[in-house]
């Protein structure tokens, strides 16, 4: 006999690709309401993580759930990890940035609570420069450089992202000519 499957198993589904969080609105897509998500939290199925974020507590705690969450917690399909947080992502500079940043579509406006740990930047992205890292959306190397470049990041930062991207293969030699005039462009502006 084959019945109709759980709201968690097809959750479950979901969240094991999202570092084990789901959003009310990926529920809702899969046909699952706001009372049987709430059910789920009140039997302690999942965990509310934010607005509109859930995450199951079983799943294994990972070093980098919390930029999973951030990116779940714009609620938009585009949302990435960018500038000086994926500069620190990619691992190509020594950049310790304060806070989250993500990129959304400069459409885009909302409020929400709980984002006092994010800088959400504003910028339509071509499918191209997006990318995955540790399974969480993120901008391309050569985007966060180009991102950091209008940001203000510190040269000396930037100059490190250059060459350690083109080092460890992210960057192509033409990438890294462009993105060092640029760098260098900005100072004589």
């Amino acid at each position: 006999m084959t019945g109709k499957a759980l709201a968690r198993d097809e959750l479950w589904d979901i969240a094991t690709a999202q570092h084990g969080f789901v959003t009310a609105q990926q529920a809702t897509e899969i046909g699952i309401d706001k009372h049987a998500l709430q059910m789920l939290v009140h039997r302690g199925t999942l965990d509310r993580a934010a607005h509109g974020v859930y995450r199951f507590p079983q799943y294994p705690v990972g070093e980098h759930d919390n930029l999973m969450l951030a990116v779940l917690w714009t609620r938009v399909p585009e949302a990435a990890l960018s500038h000086e947080t994926a500069l620190d992502a990619h691992g190509i500079s020594d950049v310790n940035p304060n806070r989250i940043h993500l990129t959304v579509a400069k459409q885009r406006r909302f409020r929400r609570t709980g984002g006092d740990d994010y800088v959400v930047h504003y910028e339509d992205l071509a499918p191209k420069q997006i990318g995955w890292w540790q399974e969480i959306p993120t901008v391309t190397p050569a985007t966060a450089i180009a991102q950091c470049i209008e940001f203000g990041t510190p040269t000396y930062l930037l100059r490190q992202a250059i060459e350690r991207g083109h080092t460890q293969g992210y960057l192509k030699a033409t990438e890294r000519d462009e993105l060092a005039a640029a760098l260098e462009a900005r100072h004589e502006r």
